[in-house]
Protein backbone atom coordinates (compact mmCIF):
# COMPACT_ATOMS: atom_id res chain seq x y z
CA UNK A 1 0.00 0.00 0.00
CA UNK A 2 1.51 3.66 -0.81
CA UNK A 3 0.32 5.43 2.06
CA UNK A 4 2.18 8.44 0.67
CA UNK A 5 -0.40 8.52 -2.68
CA UNK A 6 -3.50 7.30 -0.16
CA UNK A 7 -3.44 10.66 1.32
CA UNK A 8 -2.44 13.23 -1.44
CA UNK A 9 -5.88 11.24 -2.86
CA UNK A 10 -7.75 11.80 0.28
CA UNK A 11 -6.20 15.41 0.29
CA UNK A 12 -7.32 16.14 -3.38
CA UNK A 13 -10.89 14.46 -3.03
CA UNK A 14 -11.80 16.22 -0.01
CA UNK A 15 -9.48 19.53 -0.60
CA UNK A 16 -8.30 19.93 2.87
CA UNK A 17 -5.19 18.17 4.74
CA UNK A 18 -6.99 19.27 8.66
CA UNK A 19 -7.64 15.30 10.17
CA UNK A 20 -10.28 16.68 11.71
CA UNK A 21 -12.30 17.63 8.76
CA UNK A 22 -11.51 14.91 7.24
CA UNK A 23 -12.28 12.22 10.22
CA UNK A 24 -16.08 14.18 9.61
CA UNK A 25 -15.83 14.00 5.70
CA UNK A 26 -15.22 10.36 5.98
CA UNK A 27 -18.26 9.94 8.92
CA UNK A 28 -15.94 8.91 10.98
CA UNK A 29 -16.85 10.52 15.34
CA UNK A 30 -14.60 12.29 17.09
CA UNK A 31 -15.26 11.91 20.97
CA UNK A 32 -13.42 13.47 24.14
CA UNK A 33 -12.85 10.89 26.57
CA UNK A 34 -10.47 10.41 29.80
CA UNK A 35 -8.22 7.38 27.94
CA UNK A 36 -6.25 6.96 31.15
CA UNK A 37 -2.90 7.70 29.89
CA UNK A 38 -3.56 7.12 26.04
CA UNK A 39 -3.87 10.22 24.05
CA UNK A 40 -5.90 8.52 21.18
CA UNK A 41 -8.24 5.26 20.33
CA UNK A 42 -9.49 4.09 17.76
CA UNK A 43 -12.64 2.10 17.93
CA UNK A 44 -15.11 0.65 15.72
CA UNK A 45 -18.63 -1.00 16.77
CA UNK A 46 -21.34 -2.21 14.90
CA UNK A 47 -20.40 -0.24 10.98
CA UNK A 48 -19.58 3.34 13.22
CA UNK A 49 -16.12 4.77 13.25
CA UNK A 50 -15.01 6.39 16.13
CA UNK A 51 -11.81 8.14 17.19
CA UNK A 52 -11.42 8.32 20.50
CA UNK A 53 -9.21 11.31 22.22
CA UNK A 54 -7.99 12.20 25.73
CA UNK A 55 -7.78 16.44 25.22
CA UNK A 56 -6.98 16.69 29.02
CA UNK A 57 -3.46 14.75 29.34
CA UNK A 58 -2.69 15.21 25.05
CA UNK A 59 -0.57 18.03 24.63
CA UNK A 60 -2.64 20.97 22.21
CA UNK A 61 -0.09 21.26 19.87
CA UNK A 62 -0.27 17.06 19.66
CA UNK A 63 -3.68 17.20 18.91
CA UNK A 64 -4.00 16.62 14.99
CA UNK A 65 -0.73 13.92 14.90
CA UNK A 66 -3.11 12.06 17.27
CA UNK A 67 -6.03 12.33 14.81
CA UNK A 68 -4.13 12.31 12.00
CA UNK A 69 -2.93 9.02 13.37
CA UNK A 70 -6.31 7.38 14.47
CA UNK A 71 -7.79 8.45 11.29
CA UNK A 72 -4.89 6.15 9.56
CA UNK A 73 -5.82 3.30 11.86
CA UNK A 74 -9.78 4.19 11.30
CA UNK A 75 -9.17 4.02 6.92
CA UNK A 76 -6.13 1.86 6.83
CA UNK A 77 -7.13 -0.81 9.51
CA UNK A 78 -10.52 -0.06 9.94
CA UNK A 79 -11.51 -3.65 11.66
CA UNK A 80 -8.74 -3.49 14.50
CA UNK A 81 -9.66 -1.85 17.34
CA UNK A 82 -6.44 0.22 18.12
CA UNK A 83 -4.92 1.67 21.19
CA UNK A 84 -2.74 4.63 20.10
CA UNK A 85 0.68 4.22 21.44
CA UNK A 86 0.97 5.23 25.32
CA UNK A 87 2.79 8.10 26.28
CA UNK A 88 5.57 7.10 27.38
CA UNK A 89 6.06 4.14 24.68
CA UNK A 90 6.02 6.71 21.32
CA UNK A 91 8.64 4.92 19.11
CA UNK A 92 9.30 4.83 15.48
CA UNK A 93 9.65 0.97 15.96
CA UNK A 94 5.76 0.44 16.97
CA UNK A 95 4.15 -2.62 15.26
CA UNK A 96 3.05 -2.87 11.66
CA UNK A 97 -0.53 -0.96 12.44
CA UNK A 98 1.02 1.28 14.09
CA UNK A 99 3.88 1.97 11.92
CA UNK A 100 1.38 2.21 9.21
CA UNK A 101 -0.97 4.70 11.16
CA UNK A 102 2.48 6.88 11.89
CA UNK A 103 3.22 7.09 8.32
CA UNK A 104 -0.15 8.30 7.39
CA UNK A 105 -0.29 10.73 9.78
CA UNK A 106 3.04 12.17 8.46
CA UNK A 107 2.04 11.89 4.91
CA UNK A 108 -1.21 13.48 5.58
CA UNK A 109 0.24 16.36 8.07
CA UNK A 110 3.55 17.31 6.19
CA UNK A 111 2.28 16.34 2.33
CA UNK A 112 3.94 17.64 -0.33
CA UNK A 113 1.47 20.89 -1.38
CA UNK A 114 2.50 21.94 2.65
CA UNK A 115 6.50 21.62 2.06
CA UNK A 116 6.40 23.12 -1.27
CA UNK A 117 4.24 26.13 0.22
CA UNK A 118 7.02 27.11 2.58
CA UNK A 119 10.52 26.42 0.48
CA UNK A 120 12.40 28.17 2.84
CA UNK A 121 11.69 26.72 6.15
CA UNK A 122 13.13 23.44 7.40
CA UNK A 123 11.06 20.64 7.74
CA UNK A 124 11.38 20.64 11.29
CA UNK A 125 9.93 23.90 11.72
CA UNK A 126 7.27 22.92 9.84
CA UNK A 127 6.62 19.79 11.71
CA UNK A 128 6.15 21.46 14.84
CA UNK A 129 3.71 23.64 13.21
CA UNK A 130 1.61 20.75 12.46
CA UNK A 131 2.30 18.60 15.71
CA UNK A 132 4.65 16.35 14.23
CA UNK A 133 6.88 14.60 16.68
CA UNK A 134 10.22 15.64 14.82
CA UNK A 135 11.33 11.40 15.58
CA UNK A 136 8.31 10.46 12.98
CA UNK A 137 10.02 12.74 10.01
CA UNK A 138 11.84 10.10 9.09
CA UNK A 139 8.76 8.50 7.89
CA UNK A 140 7.87 11.35 5.36
CA UNK A 141 8.29 9.69 1.68
CA UNK A 142 9.64 12.02 -1.09
CA UNK A 143 7.26 12.35 -3.69
CA UNK A 144 10.67 12.55 -6.27
CA UNK A 145 11.85 9.22 -7.72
Amino acid sequence: MDVHREAAALICRHKTDDPFRLAAYTHIRIIYADLGGKFGNYLKYKRSKFIIIDDTRTPEALLPFVCAHELGHALFTPDDNTQWLKTYTMSINADRVECLANQFAVELLLNDDYLAAYPDASIYTLADCRGVPHRFIPLKKSSKK
